[in-house]
């Protein structure tokens, strides 16, 4: 009597392990486990931090190590498989994931190209800087996007400050570390905080003679303000703070381009700077254009359909950062936040399921619930959002010991 064929599996892969991704792969994990599934997650780091905390590693006042999640131990607790290996295509036709050879730190093949097969698939590979094209961005700007970037950054930061310690010691009293934060959204006012608090710590690790008295942060911001996310009151409290800080705000300050100690306005100006950070927008990467035909909009986000299924193929998802959806009545997509990646990945949990249920799909509904922006060690300002109304905050913690 011949052997029964074992069964073939569906196969679901998510690409990319991002605050999207992890819930999503999380989800299917919980809800299909390993019988007749197969929950593969694709991502080329081995370890996930949640990426609104990286401007406190790159300030070097949260040690990543105690933070970050390893996928490999997270995938057996949930029931998925962690495929350690970079994105590389798809071929839709033959539904297959590409990745590219893994290489060792010496450049050596650990690994050669693999093929993933897949009966659904989401790209959940986040989001780059927009440089808009400005000259200078790419060689001379630091980026926030990943934790590699942020050890570089905060290795930098502290060769900046090791320079400015030496150069004080040796009679330059005047010394100082300049740093231009290009771009007044979260991630660049919780950075520009968080830097005067670490500066303000670094006298207790060796550096003596330096503390926050040595440090101007100068924010650039092409906007009217800061936080165009949150209400005027709050933006304005938020800009009150970090002035308080010895913060330097310049609104309304297009850049014209960006040099290896200084970048240029439109307007004329020169903000001298020993490092430069770009925070100023977020778009697709780039080998998201022309990705196996998928449509993508303006600034190389997946264009999606309400199901949050790509326009090109039903059985391929987008979520998160690399997506770009919306809504009807609406002039703007929904904003790159984690909150919206979060809900993404809730509905597409619940649309895969509905699929091999045979039901019929949800509609992505975005619910705004509102932000929190930590400012200074005991100072937050936000706005939540329930039942239709804004609750506008202002945290302000007294009396803590730090």
């Amino acid at each position: 009597m011949a052997a029964k064929a074992e069964q073939r599996k569906t196969q679901i892969v998510v690409v990319g392990g991002g605050a999207g991704g992890l819930e999503l792969v999380r989800r299917l994990g919980t809800r299909f486990g390993r019988d007749a599934y197969d929950i593969i997650l694709v991502e080329r780091n081995r370890t996930h931090i949640w990426k609104p905390l990286l401007h406190e590693v790159a300030a070097g006042s949260l040690d990543a190590n105690m933070d970050e999640v390893g996928y490999g131990g997270h995938g057996v607790r949930w029931g998925y498989r962690f495929f350690y290996g970079t994105f590389a295509g798809i071929d839709r036709e033959r539904r297959l994931v590409h990745t590219a050879p893994l290489l060792d730190e010496d450049g050596k093949e650990v690994i050669g190209a693999h093929e993933i097969r897949y009966d659904y698939l989401v790209l959940a590979v986040g989001g780059v800087s927009n440089d808009f094209g400005i000259p200078g961005v790419a060689d001379y700007a630091l980026f926030l996007e990943d934790r590699q970037q942020a050890d570089q950054f905060r290795s930098k930061l502290l060769n900046a400050c090791l320079r400015v310690t030496h150069k004080v010691a040796q009679g330059e009293t005047e010394a100082m570390v300049r740093i231009a934060i290009v771009g007044a959204g979260a991630t660049g006012v919780e950075l520009a905080a968080e830097l005067y608090n670490a500066a303000h710590a670094l006298r207790h690790y060796g550096l003596e003679v330096f503390d926050e008295t040595r440090l101007k942060v100068t924010i650039l911001e092409a906007g009217p303000r800061i936080l165009p996310a949150l209400p005027d009151k709050l933006a304005e409290a938020a800009a009150a703070e970090l002035e308080a800080l010895g913060v330097e705000i310049l609104t309304g300050t297009a850049v014209e381009a960006v040099e290896p100690s200084a970048v240029k306005t439109q307007s004329g100006r020169t903000v001298a700077a020993d490092l430069t950070l770009w925070a100023a927008g977020v778009k697709g990467p780039d080998y998201l254009s022309g990705l196996a035909g998928l449509e993508t909009d303006r600034s190389n986000r997946l264009v999606v359909r309400p199901s949050l299924q790509t326009t090109a193929d039903d059985r391929i998802f987008a979520i998160g950062d690399c997506c770009s959806y919306t809504p009807a009545n609406e002039e703007r997509p929904i904003p790159p936040r984690a909150q919206a990646a979060h809900q993404m990945a809730t509905l597409v949990f619940e649309n895969i399921v509905s699929l091999t249920e045979g039901r019929p799909l949800k509609d992505f509904v975005y619910n705004d619930r509102g932000s929190l922006v930590a400012l200074s060690r005991f100072t937050t300002v936000g706005s939540l959002m329930g039942n239709g109304q804004i609750l506008s905050i202002v945290i302000i913690l007294t009396g803590v010991k730090p």
